[in-house]
């Protein structure tokens, strides 16, 4: 079989004619060897499954059990952070529609990586989904648009992408960060820090604004020391926290545009208490609620939002285009956020 070797290397999946042709058998026989051997000497079964094994041969269980034009039954489904439990909920929001439709879910995650969300999209398509769902990276949206999808209806949750013409499930991020930073300053804050995800993110730039509008509406100057916006997991938004509560002039409260950034801040203001360092413990303001937030050495406001139900809304969307009118305008749906304030007694 070394005739063969140029074939291998090379960054395609395999076909069943190169496994055939690597084995010397015909692609029948090849197939037939796949499918269980029938009529299908020994010997050349064992030429086969030893050419499967050299070029790291799969079946594309997929395309093997389509005909043409007929659905695959799979949703896809692309998120930014599969570590963040919130985007659990919204699977499962998202999964409880399909299963109402006989559809199943295919899940993946893009890490707020552009070039791992064309990937993603790619791989997806070449699936067949019916359909999909993605909450969208900051990147180039080539990958996106009709002349790439086809017919394959797309919804995107929780931001937009400019310029690009789909179904959108939003929440009142500007709103809901507005009203948080209003508790802070009737609280008596007026040194309040802000962690948040970098400014290009969708959700990143309305929370913000939202934050400056309330600030700005009360005459309260932003001081861009205690302002850091690029933070996309725990470890950063802790490091972040750190170097705003380390200055004299520390914040007494932290605005936080999403969880991780939350947990991030609450494990340094831990830390700094367990170790008995003096300074200020702020109050935060959490967009976004998280495990155990009742239970913080802190108040933690929680700016709350279902995550189950955006991803029900979005698979909505998503399947009255699939069952019904494929050339209706693009909707946005705004679901509303609640102020959860800390109960009287928690600790302070």
């Amino acid at each position: 079989m070394s005739a063969s070797q140029p074939e291998r290397g090379r960054s395609h999946q395999p076909t069943i004619k190169e496994v055939a042709r690597l084995a010397g058998v015909s692609p029948m026989t090849a197939s037939r060897t796949l499918n269980g051997g029938l009529n299908v000497r020994p010997d050349l079964q064992e030429r086969v499954m030893a050419a499967v094994r050299e070029l790291g041969y799969q079946r594309n269980e997929n395309a093997r059990s389509l005909r043409p034009g007929q659905p695959s039954g799979l949703i896809g489904i692309a998120i930014t952070n599969l570590a963040n439990p919130y985007y659990g909920s919204f699977a499962l929001g998202v999964e409880e529609v399909a299963a109402e439709h006989g559809r199943r879910i295919i899940l993946g995650n893009t890490g707020e990586d552009a070039g791992r969300e064309r990937q993603l999209v790619s791989d997806f398509i070449g699936r067949q989904v019916d359909g999909l769902i993605l909450v969208p990276t900051s990147g180039d949206s080539a990958h996106l648009r009709p002349e790439r999808l086809g017919d394959m209806p797309l919804v995107l949750a929780s931001r937009r992408v400019p310029g690009l013409e789909a179904d959108t499930v939003l929440l009142d991020d500007v709103g809901g960060a507005y009203r948080g930073t209003i508790s802070l300053l009737d609280a008596g804050h007026t040194r309040i820090g802000f962690l948040g995800n970098r400014s290009s993110v969708f959700t990143g730039e309305r929370r913000y604004r939202g934050f400056e509008q309330a600030m700005s509406e009360r005459g309260v100057a932003i001081d861009p020391a205690i302002v850091a916006r690029d933070q996309q997991d725990v470890d950063a938004a802790r490091r972040a926290a750190r170097a705003m509560l380390d200055r004299p002039d520390a914040p007494t409260a932290i605005f936080s545009a999403n969880n991780r950034n939350t947990i991030g801040a609450l494990r340094e203001i831990g830390r700094r208490i367990h170790d008995g360092l003096p300074g200020p413990r702020p109050s935060i303001v959490s967009f976004d609620d998280f495990e155990l937030s009742e239970l913080m050495p802190v108040p933690v406001t929680v700016i709350d939002h279902d995550g189950r139900r955006l991803g029900r809304e979005a698979a909505t969307l998503l399947f009255t285009r699939l069952t019904g009118d494929g050339d209706m305008p693009a909707r946005t749906v705004e679901l509303p956020v609640t102020v959860e304030f800390p109960r009287p007694g928690e600790r302070a």
